[in-house]
């Protein structure tokens, strides 16, 4: 059985490569500021036209989406992209609800899974602009309980360069959140099942994708602001890049309309509706819910540092190389992929890219409803090396199926 990541850059990453209490101080608040095409002009009405693609390339676009749909046994798909110069593409295909029917259409909102770390790491450099702390500060200075805390920075846990084992990869996790889906988690109880393992290299020394770093860097954030991290998030960062459909659920909350999110990440291997799952277990780096439009706002936002100082941001670009991805490396919070930056998600029932191409001030974004595996390799991988195939034929976003 896979274990549930939220969000795997992929699992393939993860494969690169006695109980310890959390305790925090009392929070010190801080002052905090405040199957067919569509086209909406909502989706595209920053800086790209809502202009078709040459009618040949989106022929060409479409028949390898319905392909690789049927290739994979996807429910539904969103893909849409913005090439200026170019123009835009949005093609829906399948259905958002297999017992219904329900089309899917563009405006649906979907479970984002890995790509909330991009928020989590926005927020956390947010407050290092800010002078509340530095990305070299060891994780003890603001948080007790961490194995080696004081040798740990808040700079390994955004690059995945810490060493503190995966919750999710701990086996009793896995077997709680399977036995009860719809069960909540708090961070300390995430950690606890993390803490109970030693961790798995020196710090700095390796690279391993791993969601205990971002549930610290979540609490990090609430320690340092006062607030909880979804009210800080929707207040400096959702909020400032002006992205109204986007939400960090504090339950099993999902706003209509969405897509039903299918998965074979159950105890019974069986394929379930994980709809209505609660994601508090991946919370910092994995519980949000996005739409098509706000996350062709977000890639944007994301890749060029609109929230950040420059300094900030050229610290966040500093991708360091992972062993066995051929031109790809991962940065703070967010990684590079043959030459696109942004991130993907997964979480049971549901996946998603959201990259930006800096070379040709493009975004793409692809959203579908199931995690369930094709071949060894993500739908959402799978759908983005079709698209950019075909679009970007110098730049295919590809990550390598797991062995």
């Amino acid at each position: 059985m896979r274990r549930p990541t939220a969000g795997r850059l992929a699992t393939a990453l993860l494969a690169l490569s006695a109980l310890v209490p959390l305790t925090l101080a009392a929070p010190t608040a801080q002052a905090v500021p405040p199957s067919a095409a569509v086209f909406t002009g909502d989706a595209y009405a920053d800086d790209c036209p809502p202009d078709g693609l040459d009618p040949a390339l989106a022929a060409r676009l479409d028949q390898a989406i319905e392909q690789t749909l049927q290739e994979t046994g996807t429910p539904g798909v969103i893909v849409g992209l913005r090439l200026p110069g170019r123009g835009t593409y949005l093609h829906t295909a399948g259905v958002a609800d297999t017992a219904t029917g329900q089309p899917m259409t563009p405006d649906l909102r979907m479970r984002i899974g890995s790509e909330t770390k991009t928020f989590t790491v926005t927020a956390v450099l947010e407050l290092v602009d800010r002078g509340l702390v530095g990305l070299d500060d060891p994780i003890s200075a603001h948080l007790d309980g961490v194995p080696d805390g004081e040798h740990i920075t808040i700079r390994q846990l955004a690059e995945m360069r810490s060493g503190l084992f995966s919750y999710t990869a701990d086996d009793d996790f896995v077997h709680d959140l399977l036995s009860d889906p719809t069960r909540p988690f708090t961070p300390p109880e995430l950690l606890t099942y993390a803490f109970h393992h030693p961790n798995v290299f020196a710090p700095g020394s390796k690279f391993q994708y791993s969601n205990t770093n971002t549930v610290l860097l979540g609490l990090l954030v609430e320690k340092l602001c006062g607030l909880p991290l979804a009210e800080f998030i929707h207040r400096n960062v959702t909020g400032p890049a002006h992205l109204p459909h986007t939400l960090f659920p504090q339950g099993a909350e999902f706003p209509e309309p969405h897509a039903h999110g299918y998965t074979n990440q159950t105890l019974s291997g069986r394929i379930a509706d994980a709809t209505d799952w609660n994601p508090s277990w991946g919370w910092a780096a994995g519980a949000m819910i996005s739409d098509l439009d706000d996350l062709h706002r977000w890639a944007k936002v994301l890749a060029t540092g609109t929230l950040l100082s420059p300094a900030t941001q050229a610290e966040r670009e500093k991708f360091i190389p992972v062993p066995g991805f051929d031109d790809s490396g991962y940065g703070l919070g967010l990684f590079r992929n043959h030459g696109w930056v942004g991130h993907n998600g997964s979480l049971p029932g549901y996946e998603s890219v959201t990259m930006y191409l800096p070379e040709q001030d493009a975004t793409m974004v692809i959203l579908l409803n199931t995690d369930v595996l094709h071949a060894g390799s993500e739908p959402s991988t799978l759908f983005a090396k079709a698209v950019t195939s075909i679009v970007t034929p110098e730049h295919v976003y590809d990550i390598p199926a797991e062995s």
